[in-house]
């Protein structure tokens, strides 16, 4: 349970996605129902039975100064533009170096930089790899960067669980500040994935959409219509912090960073629990954990990916959990928008769902032409008033399920 003594606020957002180069634009994208997916004109996505993907609105490079950019993998690009948005977001707090910490995760890490020393060293010979090869690489180099950055000295962590990474690190965070180890922390999640081998792997699972001709409705979330998920990149970044640290420097706070839920499925290494359990879990014990009713909760930011299996079997879960209380609930699919950024997903609906509470407003799932029968919620399908439940702060949960069984649940306040 958490510590009633150390609330924990959300001070700083930063965000670099398919729909835009910081947390604002993508924010905005959003509730315009844009599709960040197009068709790749890589010669190599010609091989493949899949030629779509939603690539980040600009190109990290352009961005990172060049000498540091050789040094980093494309995810950990991604990472530090977002942490430096959220970091200036934040007021650029003084911390205690050993009160700062970073909670930064990747599903797979460095994988570009990966199959780039692999060709370097099969055809150039060891000599030619980069010095820097195994920091490119690994898959808490991103949240190393950050900490190096910032001076940060009271922890860097990178828990991995695949499409559930991003939103893990945002519990961890939570609790580093809850058990008193940091007064701030950086976190979320990163993904650089968009590559010949990921798309091939993907798609031998049958797990990603084939609709080339026409790539932006090819993310379809809980229409009867939907024949996988498309891969997106990207990073969310939230600066988290002691509510009385937040307090005392006059930052401007858009959330209570209320609590976290976790369970595992222990069913299948990439397929959901039919039932759904572990799901219904995650969702309670987050909701016990940030001590909130199920009647404060107005909305869900769903996982929802586009795949056959998952979608329906997630909104039956929302339902269960919430029990009465999720006919007042309003859901949003923003992988209908952004594509799926697996480690980084959890971070940026975290950030979507942030910026609802704030606006009072969901975001829209596009392309739900024909949604599945028996969802038991309602899912938004163009930007939606939250109104106000009863029982105390108005509550949203983000939910992020990954491969492994992985399931975690976050739940943000009112302040």
């Amino acid at each position: 349970m958490g510590n009633d003594a150390t609330r924990v606020v959300v001070t700083g957002l930063g965000a670099i996605t398919p729909l835009g180069a910081d947390a604002p634009g993508t924010w905005q994208a959003m509730l315009a129902g844009t599709s960040g997916v197009r068709v790749l004109e890589d010669e190599w996505a010609q091989r493949l039975p899949c030629r779509i993907a939603a690539r980040a609105a600009v190109e990290p490079t352009t961005v990172i100064d060049r000498v540091q950019a050789r040094k980093l993998d494309r995810c950990e690009m991604f990472a530090l533009m977002a942490a430096r948005e959220a970091w200036a977001d934040a007021g650029s707090p003084h911390v205690d170096p050993l009160r700062l910490g970073v909670a930064v995760a990747s599903g797979i890490g460095g994988i570009s930089s990966v199959l780039s020393a692999y060709d370097t060293l099969k055809e150039k010979g060891w000599s030619r790899l980069s010095p820097f090869t195994v920091p490119m690489l690994m898959p808490n180099g991103s949240a190393g960067w950050i900490s190096i950055e910032l001076g940060a000295r009271a922890g860097v962590h990178t828990p991995v669980s695949a499409c559930a990474s991003g939103a893990e690190a945002i519990g961890y965070g939570i609790e580093m500040i809850r058990n008193g180890r940091a007064d701030v922390v950086v976190a979320g999640g990163t993904e650089a994935a968009i590559l010949e081998l990921n798309i091939g792997a993907f798609a031998a699972m049958r797990a990603l959409s084939l609709r080339n001709d026409e790539p932006e409705r090819a993310s379809r979330p809980f229409d009867r219509g939907r024949d996988g998920f498309v891969l997106g990149e990207g990073a969310g970044i939230l600066v988290l912090e002691a509510e009385s640290h937040a307090a005392h420097r006059g930052a401007r706070v858009y959330a209570v960073a209320a609590g976290a839920g976790y369970s595992a499925d222990a069913h299948h290494i990439a397929q959901p629990e039919p039932q759904a359990i572990g799901a219904v879990l995650a969702i309670r014990h987050a909701l016990a954990d940030a001590h909130v009713d199920a009647a404060q909760v107005t909305h869900v930011n769903a996982h929802a990916t586009s795949t056959p299996a998952g979608d329906v079997v997630e909104a039956q879960a929302i339902a269960a959990a919430l029990g009465p209380a999720a006919s007042g609930v309003v859901v949003s699919a923003t992988k209908s928008m952004t594509g799926h950024l697996l480690g980084g997903a959890g971070a940026i609906e975290s950030v979507a769902a942030i910026l609802a509470l704030r606006d009072k407003t969901a975001p829209p799932t596009i392309n739900l032409d024909d949604p599945e029968d028996d969802l038991g919620v309602e899912i938004a399908v163009k930007p939606t008033d939250l109104h106000a439940r009863t029982g105390g702060p108005m509550a949203v949960v983000n939910n992020s399920f990954g491969f492994g069984g992985h399931n975690v649940a976050v739940v943000f306040t009112e302040v």
